[in-house]
């Protein structure tokens, strides 16, 4: 009796429910100039298609934004491919990559026990060049449990006031919270922090969209959640983003990645390529065309 429809659930049904049923396909070729084109005909099919929105930033040659019509930043956003740049954070000259909106960091800590990577000191992170990526914008700092205060004192000396905080709810396979067999030195730790800092005065940013508390699988040694990236993307879409410390698995559209673990070079933004190579002639790189199936 409880599951059973009311006759107000029954009358709101119809009041939505749609007068044709009939199922439309959209066309392979997207726009009715494409469609006509590979007809050979002055008749577009009968299938559905889309209507481009030409700005007078768009570059056609990044193709088509997943985004559509739900973009929030349709005015300035340029969609692009993931890029990243192999090197060492420690000595790399930020400079040369602009300005970005968001960066999220997830440092190797020293945290004084064997772990699978290197790891940097204390000295070396308060030593990063930070303020150099944003003049206003969030950061995100992934911080262990040692490196809690560190962490706040990183983003004082960048420039950065404490805005926030999120916190990673670790579960197992089972979607149970871990317990046993992971860090900590007295108590076994079943989540993560990550710190979020403000500079300046960010403008267009989405702010209450979402909590500050994250719940996801434990993977890979140090990886972090997939579930920030789209907290970030909601909290600023269509802006560009920097991630430092990053692997391969961690590249995403729309976001740069710096680290020693990555493959090489890759770059589709020619300011960026123009600079990095005046910087580092030794070992210059190459605008990457886009990919075919962009």
């Amino acid at each position: 009796m409880l599951n059973k429809r009311s006759s107000k659930d029954k009358l709101i049904v119809e009041m939505f429910r749609s007068t044709n049923n009939s199922f439309r396909e959209f066309c392979v070729y997207g726009t009715k100039a494409d469609c006509r084109k590979h007809r050979t005909t002055t008749r577009a099919c009968n299938r559905l298609h889309f209507k481009p929105m030409l700005r007078p930033h768009t570059e056609l040659e990044l193709g088509d934004c997943s985004y559509l019509n739900t973009c929030h930043r349709m005015d300035t956003c340029k969609y692009r491919p993931p890029q990243w740049i192999n090197c060492d954070v420690r000595k790399f000259d930020f400079s040369i990559l602009g300005k970005f909106t968001v960066i999220m960091a997830d440092p190797p800590w020293d945290i004084h026990m064997t772990l699978p990577y290197g790891t940097m000191t204390d000295d070396e992170m308060k030593a990063m060049a930070i303020a150099d990526l944003q003049d206003d914008g969030l950061i995100f700092l992934w911080v262990t449990g040692r490196a809690m205060e560190l962490g706040r004192e990183c983003l004082s000396i960048w420039g950065y006031d404490r805005a926030d905080e999120l916190v990673w709810i670790k579960t197992n396979q089972l979607q149970r919270l871990i317990r046993t067999g992971r860090t900590g030195h007295w108590l076994n730790h079943s989540k993560e922090h990550c710190l979020v800092g403000i500079k300046g005065n960010p403008e267009g940013l989405n702010w209450g969209l979402d909590c500050d508390v994250l719940v996801g699988e434990v993977r890979e040694t140090s990886r972090k959640p997939d579930e920030v990236y789209g907290l970030i993307d909601r909290l600023a879409p269509g802006t560009r983003k920097l991630e430092i410390f990053g692997r391969q698995h961690n590249t995403r559209p729309g976001w740069m990645t710096l680290g020693n673990q990555l493959d090489d070079v890759r770059l589709y933004e020619s300011d960026v390529v123009t600079l990095y190579n005046e910087r580092y002639p030794e070992k210059p790189c190459q605008l990457t065309p886009l990919p075919t199936d962009w």
